[in-house]
């Protein structure tokens, strides 16, 4: 199968609404790039699958236009799409093989018997399936079942994948094992590929790029390590990854940087990233694994923690804490060996750096 083959894909001013008055899809604008991997990622009811039923052609928008390779497809029927599909439930026929089940899309499109035959040995090679052909999907596991659902989605050389929350049934080791699977076939052939799901890992390891969905609109999209590194507002922060949440009032503002009066009195500087102005209620977002325990009296941010719960995790210790008032402060402390025994009920100095501390929308 050719690389880099993959279709571009546009939404413009696109909506939707089920019952013509609450829009699902507000005004959607994006612009997905031959050979992508695209995430859209939120929680249950953001709008991002519905967003996917559309490209798909199995929901119509309300409003707006959806374009594949600069044509407008909103009223192609999805068989004449020419798009690849993997739904959670794999949508295998149980009474096919495992080979005539990847040469049914073959067959819709009156593929030569042996071009099917080649298409079908070639794509089961690709998902390392080869001596499985003869089998019926109950007779597979359900991650060999997955593969099958991949390998159906691509048999036919489509330019474009859709992916609906296809390791949703899976456990969690061979939900790990396959994203790295689905990320690898997607780099050897360079198809575009737009994936639906709720799991942040998922997206923050497949992904060239991560579309963060909540209540119809994209808050954020942006490559996985800036939306980790970099979140725009609070929503981003708590729903990706662990995120300590600190509210308080912005009372200086000194180019990128602002300081911050926490609700208990405490002042941090934090960087400007979704504050305006002195006056602004603020909520600072802060990573568990950027707090320094004991830290050089030269710091930031210093500030007294009360050690509340500790949690051996193997590779790190999970600290809860109460900080400025907040009772579920979280560290991360790395298991080095060498560190003194930390005891519950002990008070204890914590600090991070000004760019760790991110000023946000405040939330309540």
């Amino acid at each position: 199968m050719p690389s880099n083959r993959g279709a571009s894909v546009r939404y413009e001013n696109v909506q939707k609404s089920y019952d013509g008055e609450i829009l699902v899809v507000k005004n959607l604008n994006l612009d997905i790039p031959p050979g992508e991997f695209l995430t859209m990622l939120g929680p249950s009811g953001s709008g991002k699958t519905t967003c996917l039923m559309m490209l798909a052609g199995f929901e119509p928008a309300t409003h707006g236009e959806i374009f594949l390779n600069d044509r407008p497809i909103n009223n192609v029927p999805p068989h004449k799409r020419g798009i690849g599909m993997v739904f959670q439930n794999y949508a295998l026929f149980p009474h096919m093989s495992v080979a005539e089940n990847l040469a049914f899309p073959l067959q819709v499109r009156n593929v030569g018997k042996a071009e099917q035959e080649e298409k079908v040995k070639r794509a089961l090679e690709m998902v390392e399936l080869g001596d499985f052909g003869n089998r019926r999907p109950a007779q597979l596991s359900g991650g060999q079942q997955q593969r099958v659902a991949v390998a159906r989605a691509l048999v036919f050389d489509p330019e474009l994948v859709l992916m609906d929350e296809p390791l949703g049934a899976l456990d969690k080791q061979l939900r790990e094992q396959m994203q790295y699977e689905i990320k690898h076939i997607h780099e050897n052939l360079g198809v575009t590929v737009v994936y639906v799901t709720h799991d942040q890992t998922e997206a923050l390891t497949m992904s060239d790029r991560v579309a963060v969905f909540n209540d119809g609109v994209i808050q954020q999209l942006s490559t996985p390590d800036s939306l980790y590194e970099d979140p725009q507002n609070s929503f981003v922060a708590q729903f990706i990854g662990e995120n300590n949440k600190l509210s308080g009032k912005v009372i200086g503002v000194s180019g990128n940087e602002c300081l911050v009066e926490l609700d208990d009195g405490t002042q941090l500087k934090a960087d400007k990233v979704n504050v305006n102005a002195v006056g602004d209620r603020t909520t600072l977002s802060l990573r568990p694994e950027r707090v320094e325990f004991e830290p050089a009296s030269s710091m930031e941010n210093l500030v007294q923690g009360r050690i509340e719960e500790l949690i051996y995790l193997g590779d790190h210790i999970r600290v809860r804490m109460s900080v400025a008032g907040n009772d579920e402060f979280i560290v991360k402390v790395r298991n080095r060996g060498e560190r003194r025994k930390l005891e519950t009920g002990e008070t204890v100095p914590i600090g991070w750096a000004i760019n760790d501390c991110k000023a946000l929308d405040a939330v309540a």
